[in-house]
This record gives structure tokens, C-alpha cells and sequence, in this order.
């Protein structure tokens, strides 16, 4: 898989952008530091992103600062990072498109869509966190930055544990070369401060687009309460727990993760329907009487992302039991044949 490589100009610099696929547009950010290329032969996330090309026309970009987009001169603030994104969906030519943000990139997309409602159909954030300084203690964010700032190649090494579980050998030496590609220890640092000192919790009421939150239950990187509290702050948000404990989504039960994605993403809701296809689909099986561990069986799921989905359906249509799950669905399939 080939990434060609086309430039922007930014109100944060000129940025590095690429698409694959066809169909409907999403606009992706993974995270912290980027690289178009290097990122692609890092675990499996050339096999996610050609997945996820089969069903859109994935557009991804670096970072002001990283990867192949300009080095100098360029303005890492959030806001700035958040304009450059912008501006990449507008040089593809896409007014509306569907949004995937993971780790700090969940920041960056929950922000778009808060801001720019307009313009996004769908949201997925993966591994996020509303306010970085719930990361860690301060103590520990401020020796973090320094280490970065100070020796990028141990600041990498103490990160990628963080990042990736229980890594072996080629694992830590890949996502060195990654990193190291990807940012000099300046910007690195700089972005990471960036990151820790964002805090969008006041943003999160405003998003009003179809949300899921993707979570692994023992994400060492960000932990899974902080993700269970961005969807709480966003209405009708679909919290998804997924096994696993590797910070990147692209590396583990990665598979898992690509198909709450395209659960969510790959069919549009019906039209005035309240609840997902996926969570309409549950609601069916309800009705029919399953338990949730049946359930879980049918779908090949895990339990608790049944009772997760279960959880969110009620909060969505504002009922407490089973049986009235039952009734609205019921009640659904006897409109459709009006």
C-alpha cells in the first residue's frame, strides 16, 4: 500500500495529506506525532487503514511540525493543529465528512465537531481523554516533557510501555524508528505539552453529531474511566469497552477496534431513528427475549460491550427495563409497515 502525498497550505504551515479508498470521506487523526509513511509498516495499522479504505475515502495528514509536513515555522497550538485539519478537508474538497480521532487526535476531532457541526456526519474517538492533565500527576507530566525535550531516544523508550503492552524487542525498536522519524525532540515535546494542557470538557455538551467513544477496558496509556467520562459529557454518545490494554488502537485486538468503527460508520442510521444500526439491531434481539450473554454470543462480542450498548439504548430512549426496550422497539417495526 502506497501513500501519495499531497500539500496544503495551513493557517498552523504547509501540511502533508494523503487519501485511500473510496465512499464516504473520513478525515482521521491518530495522534500525538504523525508520519504519512512511516506510521503505515508501524504493527497493523497498514492492514486497519486499508480496511477501513474498503468502505471510505480515508484521509489522513502530519501534523504541523511532523512527518512530512513543514518542520519550521509552524504553529503547534491545539487551535492551530485543529485549523490545519480543517484546511486538509477543504483542499480534498470534502464539505462534510466523518470523523475518527484517537488519543490526543480524539481531542482534536471531538473539537471539530463541537465547533463545526455542520461539517461532520459521524464522530469516533478511540482512547481519549478530555482534559490532559488528568493523564498523569504534574509532577510526572513536567518530568516527561523534560526527558522528551532532553534525550528523545529514552524519552521514547519510557513512552512506548505506555503506548504499547509489554512490547518485545523488534516492537520497541520499530516504534522508536517510528518516533524518531516522525518529530524532533523539540516538537515532540512541545506537542506533547500541548496535549496535556488541553482540557475541552466545556466542549463536550456541544457536540451534538452521532458519537461513539472507543475504550480498552486496561489501556495503560490513558485509562478507561477518562474515556467513560467523554461520553458522558456528550449527549447520546455510544460508550464501547473493547479488550485489550495497548494504548494504540492499531496494535493488539486491533481487529476489535476496526469493527466497532465500521459498526458504527459504515451504515447510516435509518432516517428519525433514535439509536444506532448496531443498537437497533440489539434492541431487536431484545425484544426476542435473549439475555445479554446470549446476545454477546450472537454477535461474537464481548459481554460487557453488550451491557454497554443495553445501558446507552435506555439513556437514549429514556426508559429503565427490558421490557420497555421491547414495546419501543415493537412499536418501530409497526411504523415502518404503516
Amino acid at each position: 500500500m502506497r501513500a501519495l502525498i499531497k500539500y496544503c497550505a495551513t493557517p498552523a504551515g504547509s501540511v502533508a495529506y494523503s487519501t485511500m479508498g473510496s465512499g464516504p470521506a473520513l478525515l482521521c487523526d491518530s495522534g500525538w506525532i504523525t508520519h504519512l509513511r512511516g506510521q503505515l509498516d508501524l504493527f497493523s495499522f497498514g492492514a486497519f487503514l486499508e480496511r477501513l479504505a474498503r468502505h471510505f475515502t480515508v484521509i489522513r495528514f502530519d501534523k504541523p511540525g511532523c512527518g512530512l509536513s513543514d518542520r519550521d515555522g509552524v504553529d503547534l497550538s491545539f487551535d492551530g493543529q485543529v485549523a490545519a485539519a480543517l484546511a486538509v478537508a477543504d483542499a480534498v474538497g470534502t464539505r462534510r465528512f466523518r470523523l475518527f480521532g484517537a488519543s490526543q487526535g480524539g481531542q482534536l476531532a471531538a473539537t471539530i465537531a463541537a465547533r463545526h457541526p455542520e461539517r461532520v456526519e459521524a464522530l469516533v474517538v478511540y482512547g481519549m481523554c478530555a482534559s490532559g492533565r488528568d493523564l498523569a500527576p504534574a509532577d510526572v507530566r513536567t518530568s516527561v516533557v523534560a526527558l522528551v525535550r532532553a534525550h528523545w531516544g529514552m524519552g521514547i523508550q519510557a513512552l512506548t510501555h505506555a503506548f504499547v503492552t509489554d512490547p518485545t524487542a523488534d516492537e520497541m525498536a520499530a516504534f522508536v524508528r517510528f518516533q524518531r522519524t516522525s518529530a524532533s525532540a523539540t516538537v515532540a515535546a512541545q506537542l506533547l505539552e500541548v496535549y496535556y494542557d488541553t482540557d475541552i470538557r466545556g466542549l463536550l455538551p456541544m457536540v451534538r453529531t452521532p458519537t461513539a467513544v472507543l475504550h480498552r477496558e486496561g489501556d495503560r496509556g490513558t485509562r478507561f474511566d477518562l474515556g467513560r467520562e467523554v461520553a458522558a459529557g456528550i449527549a447520546g454518545a455510544t460508550l464501547i469497552p473493547l479488550p485489550g490494554s495497548s494504548h494504540l488502537y492499531y496494535h493488539g485486538e486491533w481487529e476489535a477496534v476496526l469493527d466497532a468503527v465500521l459498526t458504527f460508520l459504515a451504515q447510516p442510521s435509518r432516517r428519525g431513528q433514535r439509536l444506532t444500526d448496531r443498537e437497533f439491531e440489539i434492541a431487536e434481539l431484545v425484544t426476542e427475549g435473549l439475555t445479554n450473554h446470549a446476545i454477546a454470543g450472537r454477535l461474537s462480542v464481548a459481554p460487557r460491550t453488550i451491557e454497554t450498548h443495553v445501558e446507552n439504548i435506555r439513556r437514549k430512549l429514556r426508559v429503565s427495563s427490558r421490557a420497555q426496550i421491547a414495546a419501543w422497539t415493537t412499536e418501530q417495526r409497526l411504523r415502518q409497515h404503516l
